[in-house]
């Protein structure tokens, strides 16, 4: 959650409508970096097929010398990964914080319907 704790209902109902929104957008990146990653693992299937069949040698010779001369594709699909998987863990982390300002809006509400009330 934010630093600042919003003091009435107006402040957390604002801030919710922002984490909405922004969750809104972090379905377009998520599936963007997930649609980039798979595009990236294609890409890496396809080279590492490649230098396999062009390889010579045993089974695990032509295993490693494909493993080495698709190093650099392998990097592009593996950061593809973590792009998409950092989007991800955002996207839950905002809808974790949006249940809690839910949670804090009922709180509040509760707080400013019972003020003024019990006292003599």
């Amino acid at each position: 959650m934010a630093d600042e704790t919003p003091l009435n209902p107006v402040e957390i109902e604002t801030h919710i409508r922002g984490l909405v929104n922004r969750i809104a957008n972090g379905i377009k990146v998520c599936s963007a970096r997930y649609s980039d990653f798979l595009e990236a693992d294609r890409h890496f299937d396809r080279e590492f097929a490649q230098a396999y069949l062009a390889a010579e040698g045993s089974i695990k010779d032509k295993e490693q010398t494909a493993r080495l001369e698709t190093m650099p594709a392998r990097e592009e699909r593996d950061i593809a990964e973590a792009a998409y998987k950092h989007a991800d863990r955002l996207a839950k982390a905002l809808d974790l914080e949006l249940r809690a300002y839910q949670s804090l809006g009922a709180s509040v509400r509760q707080m400013f319907a019972n003020a003024g009330r019990g006292e003599y």
